[in-house]
């Protein structure tokens, strides 16, 4: 009798995975996100687009484009458009490190996706803190 054949008789799930991934673990949370902020990168390059064609289309239409990049949400989406970035950057030298066969473990991966979240935060804020001071 097959695998299936035996699942089928049971009346489990045919799908194997259905009984592997039975609760939600960081590292599908971290796949999700990235994902996200993979599309939420698309949206903050269209908004740096949009700056930057107002600034080629004159004086009154960079005006009104800072009037509303530099109001708190405007903030607020620069700010999670470079958190994304850097989310983004940090995560794929992590995947880049699996290509290499390095920290495939589980504890490791879990590591990594601490110390990547950490780093990515860490790069938001010097890069703001950075910016403001200028």
């Amino acid at each position: 009798m097959t695998l299936l054949e035996e699942r089928l008789k049971r009346g489990g799930p045919v799908s194997p995975h259905l009984q592997v991934y039975n609760m939600f673990a960081l590292t599908s949370f971290l796949s999700i996100i990235h994902r996200i902020f993979g599309a939420a990168l698309f949206v903050g390059t269209l908004l740096f687009a949009y700056w930057v064609i107002s600034a080629a289309a004159g004086p009154s239409a960079y005006d009104a484009a800072m009037g509303f990049l530099g109001s708190w949400f405007g903030y607020l989406l620069i700010f999670g458009w470079s958190f994304a970035l850097f989310y983004h950057m940090c995560n794929g030298v992590r995947h880049m490190l699996w290509d290499t066969g390095r920290i495939l473990s589980l504890p490791e991966i879990y590591k990594s996706g601490y110390a990547m979240v950490a780093c990515s935060l860490t790069l938001t804020v010097v890069a703001w803190a950075l910016g403001l001071s200028l």
